[in-house]
């Protein structure tokens, strides 16, 4: 069966839920306020795209791609990003809600997330170098054996990651958000 492209085209207040988008190849498209809410988005390849004000709560990701795109103002709550096609994934997330997703083992080299609530995501194994999370909650985020080097969190806060467990080589940090670099030690600062 020929995959489907679609090209240039705007989807708002559109609900998946009941019919989900048709498998193929969506390039310069826009989603606007479109409810996506437990769809599956398997095998679908979404290119140089932006889904603003979307709900993707528990969207099926397998071997979906995302290239190019812009996450604004997005609810993507438990989704597995790990499960896509991962080849050139790229996206930058801002004003987003991100809860209980996960990034396992995914190059996410210089992503951007802005104004974000990521708590409880999985970042294990997953290379961050030159990522920046600006004004990020980071509360539970999961960091081990994550790759950190050169990558910003001055504004972001209720992180905690254990350097002995990551590389965070020339990663800037601020005060006081920095004594999540020593949450794991259960030691007191005073």
């Amino acid at each position: 069966m020929e995959r489907k492209y679609i090209e240039e085209k705007t989807f708002d207040k559109t609900d998946f839920t009941k019919d989900a988008p048709t498998t193929g190849d969506y390039e310069g498209c826009n989603f606007t306020n479109c409810n996506f809410s437990n769809t599956d988005l398997s095998d679908i390849h979404f290119i140089d795209f932006t889904f603003t004000g979307c709900n993707m709560c528990l969207v099926k990701l397998n071997k979906t791609a995302f290239r190019d795109i812009q996450f604004k103002d997005c609810k993507l709550l438990g989704l597995y990003f790990y499960n896509g096609n991962n080849f050139l994934f790229s996206a930058d997330f801002d004003n987003c809600i991100l809860n209980l997703s996960s990034f396992f083992k995914m190059s996410l080299k210089k992503i951007q997330f802005k104004n974000s609530t990521l708590r409880e995501v999985d970042f294990t194994e997953t290379d961050l170098s030159n990522a920046v999370f600006h004004n990020c909650d980071l509360t539970r985020a999961t960091f081990e054996n994550t790759i950190l080097e050169k990558a910003d969190l001055r504004t972001s806060f209720n992180y905690s990651i254990g350097p002995g467990l990551n590389r965070i080589k020339k990663a800037r940090f601020s005060m006081p958000a920095v004594i999540g670099l020593l949450d794991k030690y259960d030691i007191e600062v005073e």
